[in-house]
């Protein structure tokens, strides 16, 4: 089974698009691969201009809580994509890419909603690549 982590500090906005993005991908795809999400220090809430934005789309992250990411988490995964906010150093032959995103916490809705796109952009490319192999 594929597994896939999608981690940031505050698992609050970028890794919960990804996370969001991933799982719909898995759904339509009709893949059986596991979705790791979290932080490295978990926010209280996710960001409400990223449940805006993903509301946009037609997905609701309004339910969500941000998360804390054990290492052994981490490690139990093919792809870790972080999300320009994280350095991870896993020594277990992880495949980790920074996606280096920009924050959407606190930007206008323009910019939330571009940040969202760029992350969709790179979940779809993720699992195409990953679906070849």
């Amino acid at each position: 089974m594929t597994t896939l982590g999608f981690v940031c500090v505050q698992n609050a906005g970028r890794s919960q698009m990804a996370t969001a993005f991933a799982e719909r991908e898995r759904d339509r795809r009709d893949l059986d691969w596991e979705i790791v999400t979290g932080g490295t220090l978990p926010a209280d809430h996710v960001h409400e201009a990223v449940v805006d934005a993903m509301a946009d789309v037609g997905i609701d992250l309004s339910d969500r809580t941000p998360r804390e990411v054990r290492d052994d988490e981490l490690e139990s995964c093919d792809v870790v994509a972080t999300m320009g906010c994280s350095t991870l150093s896993l020594d277990t032959g992880v495949d980790v890419r920074d996606w280096d995103l920009t924050d959407p916490d606190g930007e206008p809705p323009e910019e939330v909603a571009a940040i969202r796109d760029e992350v969709e952009r790179r979940v779809v490319a993720l699992f195409d690549e990953l679906e070849d192999r």
